[in-house]
């Protein structure tokens, strides 16, 4: 008989080198599920929700216990005093019923509903708790002896409340209030406007500012550190030099301008619109160009100079030996770059926030996910944007993928 040997790959040393090699990349997969995938799944789940900052605390029924009337010594008088609420001010908690044990020292007197006592144990049942609702119970007592330890046992606490994150009720409250009037599409209109500027007009910074050093001369290396300081610098410094350089009232631009007779009146450059929108882009591409700056000069030192020797020698202009030489070089780290800063741009918080807190026409979705999240305490809207936003990149990644990715060197 002939012997069949199973195909290529599919032998038992295959079976367990595949093993292995998934045995070693388990730890990286649960790391990255745990720092990607699991906030991006909780994310997805809060959308749905209905959830208020205050619903992040699961409702619970809390009991505080005190002697009143300061009874010192044995026959004073005074009153056992239970504190009964509900942590939460909306949720209902059910079954809710405490019990403790009738501290040594004391005699009660009459007991009221809903509670009883049964031998030193006294149990109180008060059924529902609304949301918010308090209640109170005093009970008589008498010291048998001299100051009794009233703290000496806690109150066993019991009752169950419908947590809203983790019950399975959705709904599409979140996304019908994003939706709902044209607020949305002016906040949308503002990310759009600020990515895509922002992202251009880093790119085409990037690239005049790498063609200005792509030639060797003295000092070309503090030059190029010098290129690098807006991304390197920290960003609060920066933006908080921004606001006091374009401030109206004792900012230098202003001062320079009104000297100089080009406007009668300051400025407001980050206070009224659409300029406060210009400047922040203007920030953005300021502040990011040199990234593209520094990737663009390594892929243009990389390109072999014979190709610019023969445009010489053919009498080539140096915008045609642009156009048809390096430009086409360029498509691959310029398409990879234009993904990159359009993603960055478009989930860019700190920039604005620092600039103009979103106020002035500058509200991006990114701001509008912390006003909603934290300004307003609506967690479920807030969520709902970022759900947008994940999916305004989704889609222009497949898009930029399909009709817009160039292969280097095309």
């Amino acid at each position: 008989m002939t012997s069949v040997s199973p195909p290529t790959g599919q032998g038992p040393l295959a079976r367990r080198e595949a093993r292995l090699a998934w045995s070693l990349l388990l730890p990286t997969l649960t790391a990255v599920f745990l720092v990607v995938a699991l906030p991006l799944l909780a994310v997805f789940w809060i959308s749905f929700k209905p959830v208020q900052l205050a619903d992040l605390r699961a409702p619970v029924p809390i009991v505080k216990e005190s002697l009143r009337g300061r009874p010192k010594v044995a026959g004073d008088e005074g009153e056992w005093e239970f504190r009964l609420r509900n942590s939460s001010p909306k949720a209902l908690i059910s079954g809710v019923t405490f019990t403790d044990v009738l501290p040594e020292g004391l005699t009660l007197g009459a007991v009221p509903e809903p509670c009883t006592i049964t031998g030193q144990q006294l149990t109180c049942d008060f059924g529902d708790l609304e949301g918010g609702q308090r209640h109170r119970i005093r009970i008589p007592v008498t010291l048998t002896t001299d100051a009794p330890d009233v703290a000496a046992t806690e109150p066993t606490v019991t009752g169950s409340a419908d947590n809203i994150l983790t019950n399975f009720t959705f709904s599409l409250e979140n996304f019908a209030r994003i939706f709902d009037g044209d607020e949305f599409w002016h906040v949308l209109y503002v990310t759009l406007f600020y990515t895509i500027f922002g992202t251009i007009g880093a790119l085409v910074m990037g690239l005049f500012a790498a063609m200005l050093l792509n030639k060797s001369f003295r000092g070309q290396g503090i030059l190029r550190g010098l290129y690098l300081f807006p991304y390197v610098a920290p960003v609060i410094a920066v933006a908080f030099t921004w606001v006091t350089l374009f401030d109206p009232f004792s900012g230098s631009a202003n001062a320079l301008l009104v000297q100089m007779g080009v406007v009668e009146t300051p400025i407001n450059f980050f206070g009224q619109r659409p300029l406060a929108l210009i400047m922040v882009t203007v920030f953005e591409i300021w502040r990011y160009f040199p990234l593209s700056f520094l990737f663009i000069l390594a892929r243009m030192q990389s390109i072999d100079t014979d190709m610019y020797e023969a445009a010489d020698m053919d009498g080539a202009s140096p915008f045609q030996k642009f156009w048809y030489l390096s430009l086409p070089m360029l498509l691959g780290i310029l398409s990879v770059l234009f993904l990159l800063r359009f993603i960055w741009t478009f989930n860019k918080f700190d920039d604005i926030f620092l600039l103009t807190g979103g106020n002035a026409g500058t509200r991006t979705l990114t701001v509008n996910v912390y006003e909603q999240a934290f300004a307003v305490s609506n967690i479920g809207a807030g969520a709902a944007v970022a759900v947008v936003i994940f999916a305004c990149l989704i889609g222009f990644s497949v898009f930029f993928f399909k009709y817009m990715s160039r292969e280097e060197g095309l």
